[in-house]
């Protein structure tokens, strides 16, 4: 399996460039960072891990530009992939993020891996104008619209909500395809659109039963007549033990993403470097 970190980026603390190139000394094979562009104050969406209207973290309301962020990340690296642990497309123009998307992959050599998630707080893609209930129609065609700018000379789509006549629009990334993982909760529906839609599943931090979830995306996979297999990329929330890994691994995950502390860029950097030595990367 391979072996990546998040940053929960912020305002405070170390930045996306210097973890990136922290972890890429110590082996790590990507970074991820998060997407919120905003967090209204008052809101009816549950987080789905407080249960409630709560945020876990503060830093919800302090999230750095994703694509802003990985580019400085690049611009200091030569190896480390470059990912989100969960953009949120619907809240883009898909034109425009297609072009910043492509920009990025053309500038790195071809390291950008897309995390997208359908967005579990709905007040928040409702004031981007993304109806609640059509939030993963709203994906699918932004990922074809996106895809379709990034590999046609003349590009046109015609959707529902993303609708554009015959277009040039260069650069293309430098990836033939862009590898897209959906991070959301295990379920027939998640699975289905994964397999129809994307090239694997990352985890949400409070999934249990990986293993079996794991088969079960297998199957709507083979269903979905998809040839070889699936990412599945594995959030850890808590510290797995050496038998946590390997059953994971077993059941075919490809990547483990460890979440970095919110400390000093002194103590983050310490951090990447012990955590790497123990998992034997550098």
């Amino acid at each position: 399996m391979r072996h990546g970190i998040v940053l929960f980026t912020s305002d405070r603390g170390i930045t996306p460039a210097r973890a990136a190139k922290a972890a890429e000394d110590a082996g790590f094979d990507t970074i991820y960072v998060p997407e919120h562009t905003h967090i209204p104050v008052k809101r009816d969406a549950a987080h789905p891990g407080t249960g409630d209207e709560t945020l876990p973290d503060d830093r919800y309301l302090r999230t750095l530009d994703p694509w802003v962020s990985l580019a400085t990340a690049a611009a200091v690296t030569e190896r480390i992939r470059l990912s989100t642990a969960v953009a949120l497309p619907v809240e883009s123009d898909p034109i425009t993020l297609a072009k910043t998307i492509a920009t990025l992959d053309h500038l790195s050599g071809g390291r950008v891996t897309i995390g997208a998630g359908f967005g579990w707080n709905t007040d928040e893609l409702s004031d981007h104008g993304v109806p609640a209930g059509k939030r993963r129609t709203v994906l699918r065609e932004y990922v074809e619209a996106m895809r379709t700018l990034w590999t046609q000379d003349e590009a046109a789509y015609d959707g529902e909500f993303v609708s554009f006549g015959a277009s040039w629009a260069w650069p293309k990334p430098v990836q033939a395809h862009i590898p897209l993982l959906v991070g959301a909760g295990a379920g027939p529906k998640t699975f289905a659109w994964i397999a129809a839609n994307a090239d694997g599943w990352m985890t949400t931090p409070i999934e249990t039963d990986i293993a079996a979830k794991a088969a079960a995306l297998h199957e709507a996979w083979q269903a979905a007549g998809r040839a070889g297999a699936p990412e599945i990329a594995v959030l850890v929330a808590m510290r797995p033990s050496p038998d946590d890994l390997a059953a994971w691994e077993a059941a075919g995950a490809t990547e483990v993403i460890w979440g970095l502390p919110d400390k000093s860029a002194e103590e983050v950097e310490a951090f990447i470097a012990r955590h790497g030595a123990r998992l034997g990367l550098s």
